[in-house]
């Protein structure tokens, strides 16, 4: 199968990949924002949980991984339900891991372990055991190819960064003990200024903040008023949008009608309509100085500069005055 990608350019997939990409798992997720409710006030905000995963198996081929651990990075996000993380905020689940909480049901009732196993695979022992994947993830605050296809996509998709540096970003990156870390300390930097650009200015956008606390408000309702199940978050976004604006529902047309990329808002700490938090997401990664592992906050001040700043940001959270649907 051949594969092009923005990021990390051509390349082939061999069989057991191919009959991944193409199960109904995964074209599922070709219908699953990356930002939850993004698109729907900013319709530039269009990454997809298929891109993303795609993305992140790519990466890891490029690192050197097994195919083993292609087929877990591709997968890991098979679960991730319609809006992606708007879903957390449903159920008020702070550590923002529903989908995981699901992975397993979901894998197992879908035909990916009838497609590993026609290659020799155990569902089990790919799937279920991330420590394995040492490429893959990795605890907060250190590299991984799953948060770092994430902030690179984003932002490259999203005008932050270039290619160019997307590139060099890349070629700075080595890899020991199975794990990522950036070789010197300016890549270290430069992926953490990054990083923030994702989780604190695009997270954190004030518009943003908007189409999370609205779409929040109207799926609650929803659940509610049994127009919807949990069930139908295993579905893409937009069948559930359809869900919700044939149920007829007064109350609910009206929240979805001031859903829109019109919308106009500020931040203000003063007069603001709403106030939210999002998890606090903290990167800090290991670079190799000298022949040792050490924090890049340790190395460099601008590093714990930025982290210590991120904090604050997180930890207040955003107030946003709606000023026009």
């Amino acid at each position: 199968m051949y594969l092009e990608d923005e990021l990390y350019g051509e390349h082939t997939a061999g069989k057991v990949l191919e009959e991944l990409i193409l199960s109904k798992p995964m074209q599922r997720l070709k219908g699953v924002h990356q930002g939850g409710a993004s698109y729907l006030v900013n319709k530039e905000w269009n990454e997809t949980r298929y891109d993303h995963s795609v993305g992140v198996m790519l990466l890891i081929k490029t690192l050197g991984g097994s195919v083993e651990e292609q087929i877990a990075g591709l997968l890991h996000d098979v679960s991730h339900t319609a809006f992606s993380h708007v879903v957390d905020h449903v159920y008020e689940n702070t550590e923002e891991n529903y989908h995981e909480r699901i992975y397993r049901k979901v894998i197992e009732t879908s035909e990916i372990p009838a497609i590993l196993k026609k290659y020799g695979y155990d569902y089990k022992d790919l799937l279920f055991d991330d420590s394995r994947w040492t490429l893959l993830e990795q605890p907060a605050p250190e590299l991984c190819a799953d948060r770092v296809d994430s902030t690179l996509r984003d932002m490259y998709k999203y005008g932050q960064i270039s290619l160019t540096e997307v590139h060099s970003f890349l070629s700075s990156i080595t890899v020991s003990e199975g794990k990522m870390y950036p070789e010197n300390i300016e890549t270290a930097e430069w992926f953490v200024e990054t990083y923030y650009k994702e989780v604190i200015d695009f997270f954190m956008d004030p518009l943003n903040i908007y189409g999370y606390d609205t779409l929040t408000r109207i799926l609650k309702l929803s659940l509610d008023k049994n127009i919807i199940s949990s069930e139908d978050f295993l579905k893409e976004d937009e069948e559930v949008m359809r869900k919700l604006k044939d149920s007829g529902d007064r109350e609910l047309s009206d929240l979805l009608s001031i859903l829109n990329a019109g919308v106009q808002v500020i931040e203000d700490h003063s007069h603001f309509t709403i106030h939210r938090k999002n998890k606090i997401r903290i990167i800090d990664p290991s670079v190799l100085y000298n022949g040792k592992l050490i924090r890049a906050s340790l190395l460099s001040r601008k590093v714990k500069d930025m982290n210590e700043a991120a904090y604050r940001k997180a930890a207040n959270g955003m107030y946003v005055k709606v000023l026009s649907g």
